[in-house]
């Protein structure tokens, strides 16, 4: 039996794995500079999508269209209105069908939108008249709908919460002190 003294064998095992890891060595910082170039077109479309989302929520709501709403939200919705309630899909489509919460006017301003991955966080101001379980509700509110890409594609409205936003007396008193 003979022995390869300068153990060969070993040596073109090695070389061969570093023949096949070469390109990601020599390309790999530039396909990653190419993802992030690519990166900010990306974010630009879904936000563009996201908007348009946005503009169909607030369509659907003031509308009443439980159909349209029901194709905006994930089978996992979960809202939190500003009365603290929580909403799973099918009682938020329940509520909009029997008319529990009718939304009267509704325009959204301040709409910032966030995409990290599959998700998009919006956050928005919104003035609403409308009533909901018999109560009257016109005022402005905060809120944040966090979407979720399905491998598909599509966007879906995964969980949503509201707070009102105080106004006159109350919403000085929630005001930071002046700076000296």
């Amino acid at each position: 039996m003979c022995r390869d003294p300068l153990n060969f064998r070993s040596l073109r095992v090695a070389l061969r794995a570093f023949l096949l890891l070469l390109p990601l060595l020599v390309g790999g910082p530039t396909l990653y500079a190419q993802g992030q170039r690519h990166q900010p077109r990306h974010n630009k479309l879904a936000k563009e999508q996201i908007q348009d989302l946005e503009e169909q929520w607030r369509a659907a709501n003031v509308a009443g269209d439980a159909v349209a709403m029901d194709k905006l939200l994930s089978e996992d919705y979960v809202g939190i209105s500003w009365t603290g309630q929580v909403n799973n899909k099918v009682m938020q489509l329940d509520r909009i069908r029997t008319r529990t919460v009718v939304v009267q006017k509704m325009d959204l301003s301040d709409i910032k939108i966030k995409i990290v991955g599959t998700v998009a966080i919006v956050t928005s101001r919104a003035s609403v008249e409308g009533s909901t379980d018999g109560i009257d509700i016109k005022g402005d509110f905060r809120y944040t709908r966090v979407y979720q890409r399905l491998p598909t594609g599509v966007w879906k409205i995964t969980n949503f919460e509201a707070t009102r936003i105080p106004s006159g007396e109350r919403m000085r008193r929630h005001e930071p002190p002046p700076t000296p």
